[in-house]
């Protein structure tokens, strides 16, 4: 049973830690980017190391007082706002930025968890590393939100998501514990892995407070290409193609619709379209190869190929960084152009390679029998994931629609079940996916979720309503 934050209990946390480390929460701390979600006003604690986040964390849960763990705000399925329930502590980690240790012979980095992506990635390169997470957010996104959520972006490809960029983690458990894994072993088999529990949890096992972060030599030399393929399905086949040309060198493999050119046309014009004609398909590709190899001449060598076997009728192969920059900013202006459009019903789904081409046609015409609607479809397919966003026409907006929202995300969500994916495949649960967790999940892997949720966080201070349904609570 949980309970509000009260001003006694208020009071009773504050004298836990020194007077500026709180604050009335606001704005920025009580809304999520996609507007669907508002949090509570209430406490705001900025701790500055993790002895203050376990001073915190024991104060909430001796009096049952629930904690939502707070990143950069960019999660995009609610998991940092809490519009009901109990009023929670809002613990942000944005006062923990410190890089704690770099290892460049072992390719280490440590970061507190509060370290914004962009500076992990400024770090590295310092040192003449490649930390290679990188997402649209990575100006404001924390690598501790980074860890928690799993976060993927466009180098999964080659590098893997965020779990897979990690060696261990700093936590802070929900009794008030720190468990000490920092670790910067590349092999551990001593039992339970508690870096790959924490990592994906989204804040609801403990509050990840600093981590051991994988660094990569940074490649002698980047190439980046559009290309005009004819379908999905081309483009997977170029993907194939690419790599029995150049093996693993790709690090990313975008997929874009000429509805996401049109959107930022309208909206963000400020983006060149650098197409003539606008095709229905295009993908972007990036790839960085060692010294001595020149990557342009390999992606010419591979339009000559995909040519001849008919996946590609034009492409762009980036003459300088500049150029390579303009072809990025397309792909990576599309969300905020969607945001701007407004979306009816969002999806950030994966499905197996080969169901992906199926899946695109079959969505469209599954979602033509509920309405009309525009389509913007586009990702990472080089891992099969997919962000297929559902948009009023021209003339209508989101909210003339809003009865449909429901019926459009179970269309969506039902095919990708069928075809054996992921209703959510790099933003994570949060409030937003819980129903559909329990609809789509898999029973025995819920029931093993909570269980450990209930054997690590017996009163459920953490976070409560992410990922698992939240219990009962009083106020």
């Amino acid at each position: 049973m949980l309970n509000s934050l009260t001003a006694d209990r208020e009071e009773a946390i504050r004298i836990t830690l020194p007077a500026d480390r709180f604050a009335e929460a606001d704005a920025a701390h009580l809304h999520e980017p996609r507007g669907r979600y508002s949090g509570q006003a209430g406490l705001l604690a900025r701790p500055r190391s993790t002895e203050e986040v376990a001073a915190l964390v024991r104060a909430a849960s001796d009096m049952r007082v629930p904690i939502i763990p707070y990143g950069g705000g960019t999660g995009l399925v609610g998991g940092q706002v809490a519009e009901d329930g109990p009023v929670p502590l809002i613990l942000s980690l944005e006062k923990m930025s410190g890089i704690r240790g770099v290892y460049p012979e072992e390719n280490v980095l440590i970061a507190d968890a509060g370290v914004i992506l962009a500076d992990v990635q400024a770090a590295a390169e310092q040192m003449d590393r490649l930390f290679p997470l990188s997402l649209a957010a990575e100006g404001s996104a924390r690598i501790g939100g980074n860890l928690s959520t799993n976060a993927g972006g466009s180098g999964v490809l080659r590098y893997g998501n965020a779990r897979d960029l990690c060696l261990g983690v700093e936590a802070v458990l929900p009794n008030g514990e720190v468990y000490h894994g920092l670790s910067r072993l590349r092999k551990d088999n001593t039992g339970y892995d508690l870096r790959h529990l924490l990592i994906g949890a989204e804040g609801t096992l403990g509050i990840i407070t600093a981590a051991s972060l994988k660094l990569y030599s940074r490649p002698g030399a980047m190439g980046t290409a559009l290309m005009q393929v004819g379908s999905p399905a081309a483009a997977l086949s170029l993907l194939a193609l690419a790599r029995d040309h150049v093996g693993d060198v790709v690090s990313a493999f975008e997929l874009m619709h000429r509805q996401g050119f049109d959107f930022l046309s309208e909206t963000v014009p400020n983006v060149r379209n650098p197409w003539g004609a606008t095709p229905e398909w295009c993908v972007l590709i990036e790839m960085g190869v060692s010294g001595g190899q020149d990557p342009s001449d390999l992606l010419e060598a591979l339009f000559v190929a995909a040519s001849e076997a008919g996946l590609v009728q034009d492409g762009m192969i980036a003459q300088n960084a500049q150029q390579a920059a303009d072809f990025w900013a397309i792909r990576e202006s599309i969300p905020e152009a969607n945001r701007r459009i407004g979306s009816v019903s969002s999806h950030d789904i994966s499905v197996p390679l080969g169901a992906l081409a199926d899946f695109i046609a079959e969505a469209g015409q599954r979602i033509a029998k509920v309405g009309e609607f525009r389509i913007n479809c586009f990702g990472h397919v080089g891992d099969g994931n997919l962000h297929y966003n559902v948009f009023p026409m021209r003339g209508k907006a989101r909210a003339d629609h809003e009865n449909q929202r429901d019926e459009i995300k179970r269309v969506v969500h039902d095919l990708v079940h069928e075809l054996d994916g992921s209703v959510s495949a790099e933003h994570g649960v949060g409030r937003l996916k819980v129903d559909d967790l329990e609809r789509y999940g898999d029973p025995a892997k819920l029931a093993a979720m909570r269980a450990i949720k209930s054997a690590l966080d017996p009163h459920g201070i953490m976070n409560p309503g992410a990922v698992l349904r939240a219990g009962p609570a009083v106020s």
